[in-house]
């Protein structure tokens, strides 16, 4: 199943343009599928959390994988109304917010850019759980995480 180029096209402009913070961290969509969404964050002197080593800060890391493990759940719920035209099911986010976010970080976030992945687990009726991971450029992963949507 793919989504239609409109669908895509909302979804970025809601992600990337109308949640704000998105734009202050610099987390732009690379993909979206209905089981899967990567996006990417470059490296920027503003990011930075210890001066030192050039380390990427751990707000950014764990705000980044929200905001992804967010957007797997809209396109999970995109991809269960198929049967609806794209701006009505764009339309369904507005209720979606983080119960609970577990972030494990691994490895320093020290780099470029970074890819961040995240996938649906479980799409319910009210709450949807999601597992994210937060990669360096090389693909090493860096930070994984785990959260829980309420989206009704």
């Amino acid at each position: 199943m793919e989504f239609e180029d409109e669908f895509i096209a909302g979804l970025r402009d809601i992600f990337e343009n109308r949640i704000v913070f998105n734009s202050v961290l610099g987390l732009k969509i690379v993909e979206m599928r209905p089981d899967k969404v990567i996006g990417r964050i470059a490296m920027r002197p503003e990011l930075v959390g210890h001066y030192s080593f050039n380390r990427l800060h751990g707000g950014v890391v764990s705000a980044g994988l929200d905001a992804m493990g967010g957007l797997a759940v809209m396109a999970a719920i995109g991809a269960r109304h198929m049967d609806e035209a794209p701006a009505q099911r764009l339309h369904r986010f507005g209720k979606l917010g983080t119960i609970d976010l577990r972030i494990d970080y691994l490895r320093p976030a020290i780099g470029e850019s970074f890819e961040l992945r995240a996938e649906v687990l479980r799409l319910g009726s009210r709450v949807a759980s999601t597992r994210m991971e937060f990669l360096g450029a090389e693909g090493k992963l860096l930070s994984s995480g785990a959260g829980a949507y309420i989206i009704s």
